[in-house]
């Protein structure tokens, strides 16, 4: 009966183990000078070799020449530890063995001795799926067995362990498998079955894996199935969904060349191919991350899990970058990833996305355009003081526009001062002939403050100054829209104007609206808007 690669090359020894260098060596150093701890949690990424570790363990404990660090592999204990039929090796499936029962049925069977054997170790896989309660009817006996009981706690989620379990037993903390130990690895395998890969049809496995060996040896079993005795890389990625980097290079030249077209047309390609769109944004993701990677540390890092060819290919592309377009255009790619994981229309969204990216490209860094505002280039030396002013964009600025548009007087004669303000409003209206909106201002009184148009009136009046003829004839006045403030006032004769200073934080407002810089900037950057003026001087 056929055996899957991943069983059949499972190490038999701590010399086999790819990688876990801090836990071979602190195992064999521990056995050699006997001093074997009753408890040990072996926790990190599936596949990196926990349950292997575990057994091996086992067997170089139980082995007839040890307790050894190198088990004989002949003996009868390393056989049917191999195989899985010792009495004296028990493992448990956490996932499905979890309640307080089964852990009152295994604290009964520590209590007996092996049936041959040195040791009884028990291997709990998945150990942060049993519950409190069974690991509270666990506790003593992890804390105190009988001397030939040995617990090894597997996991990929340590924290869920509790700390009255894990402060008892010795923790060993697995890593992910660098990439280049993953390609060896099937190298070996590779040749033992007689097949023929190149480096970047391995290359594509091993990053399939993604640090996991037993993943990266499933997916060359599938690739074995699929392609025979020779894989090739194009297979490969077909087989495993994966996309490669001359794929993802069409996103890289649409941004080189700013074509959101061609960003529409890549999304269009995916859904013509059938491809998953959020594998592929996942995809993305990674390769510009790679790109920036490649950007910062340069073509012989080993951050970057890829083939010699394909970082030289990633260093190349990532030249035609900045770091900062690198980083922006690496966390828009997160962003879509993120939407598509609950888009009802992950086109939609890919496309966008995609042309956002196109967008963030044409952004001009802030100290660019300050220096543009200036009349300078970003490395333009700034003109000494007595230098004339840079000058002026030809044509009306958007303020003259607006103000052609609505048939406002120009600024200076359009500013009211506090005192007659009455009189010119009053002046206004008669010239518009609103002969009783003239007559309600005549007797009233009023005065600006700031944004605001503070009014005296007697009940009879108040209502005109709610006429949309009013609002206009107080915008052209004032040069800009007032908020009313009106109060009743029961005296008969009209009086002097009210007395109300202009706020501080009013004129600063108006000072700084005034300032050349200011008004030369909101030139530049049309649209824009000055939501809070704060006066230096007076922060703390």
């Amino acid at each position: 009966m056929y055996q899957v690669i991943a069983r059949k090359y499972r190490p038999q020894t701590f010399r086999e183990v790819v990688n876990q260098e801090h836990v071979k060596t602190t195992l064999e150093n521990a056995i050699a000078q006997n001093r074997i701890a009753h408890g040990y949690i072996f926790s990190g990424q599936r596949g990196t070799g926990k349950t292997t570790v575990a057994r091996i363990l086992a067997r170089c404990l139980n082995c007839v020449e040890g307790p050894t660090a190198s088990p004989c592999g002949v003996c009868a204990s390393c056989l049917e530890i191999t195989g899985g039929g010792t009495v004296d090796v028990i493992e448990i499936d956490a996932a499905s063995n979890r309640g307080i029962n089964e852990m009152r049925e295994l604290r009964e069977n520590v209590r007996y001795q092996p049936a041959r054997d040195r040791y009884k170790v028990f291997i709990i896989d998945e150990a942060h799926q049993i519950t409190n309660e069974a690991f509270n009817a666990l506790l003593k006996t992890i804390e105190e067995p009988p001397p030939w009981a040995v617990f090894v706690l597997c996991t990929t989620e340590a924290h869920k362990i509790p700390a009255t379990i894990a402060s008892r037993c010795q923790h060993f903390s697995f890593r992910s498998v660098d990439f280049e130990d993953l390609v060896a690895r099937m190298v070996w395998i590779c040749g033992q079955e007689g097949v023929e890969a190149d480096s970047e049809a391995l290359a594509v496995l091993a990053q399939a894996g993604e640090g996991s060996v037993r993943d990266a040896l499933s997916a060359l079993d599938q690739a074995i199935a699929c392609c025979g005795a020779k894989l090739d890389a194009r297979e490969v990625r077909a087989l495993l969904g994966a996309f490669s980097l001359e794929s993802l290079e069409m996103v890289a030249q649409a941004l080189l060349e700013s074509d959101s077209r061609r960003m529409l047309e890549v999304v269009d390609e995916l859904e013509r191919n059938g491809h998953n769109l959020q594998h592929f944004s996942r995809e993305l993701a990674r390769y510009f991350r790679n790109l920036l990677v490649a950007r910062i540390a340069g073509e012989g890092t080993r951050l970057i899990a890829a083939s010699p060819a394909q970082r030289q290919r990633l260093m190349e592309i990532a030249s035609k970058f900045s770091e900062e377009d690198l980083t922006r255009y690496l966390q828009l790619s997160l962003d879509v990833f993120k939407d598509l994981q609950f888009s009802l229309q992950p086109r939609f969204h890919l496309e966008i996305g995609l042309v956002r990216l196109v967008q963030a490209g044409r952004l001009v860094p802030i100290e660019q355009a300050l220096a543009e505002l200036g009349g300078a280039g970003p490395q333009t030396p700034q003109p000494p003081p007595a230098a004339p002013a840079a000058p002026r964009k030809s044509g009306p600025s958007p303020f003259e526009l607006d103000r052609a548009r609505r048939g406002a007087p120009p600024p200076q004669a359009s500013v009211a001062k506090e005192g007659d303000a009455r009189g010119l409003l009053h002046r206004r209206l008669s010239e518009l002939g609103h002969a009783h909106l003239a007559d309600a201002v005549e007797n009233s009184r009023i005065a600006v403050s700031g944004s605001d148009l503070r009014v005296a009136t007697s009940k009879n009046y108040k209502i005109y100054f709610n006429d949309a003829a009013m609002n206009d004839a107080i915008r052209e006045v004032f040069g800009k829209p007032l908020r009313l403030q009106i109060t009743i006032d029961e005296g008969d004769a009209p009086s002097a104007p009210l007395a109300s200073p202009v706020p501080q934080e009013d004129q600063v407002r108006e000072r700084a609206l005034a300032n050349p810089e200011v008004q030369r900037f909101q030139q530049v950057f049309e649209g824009s808007k000055i939501y809070k003026v704060r006066n230096l001087k007076e922060s703390t």
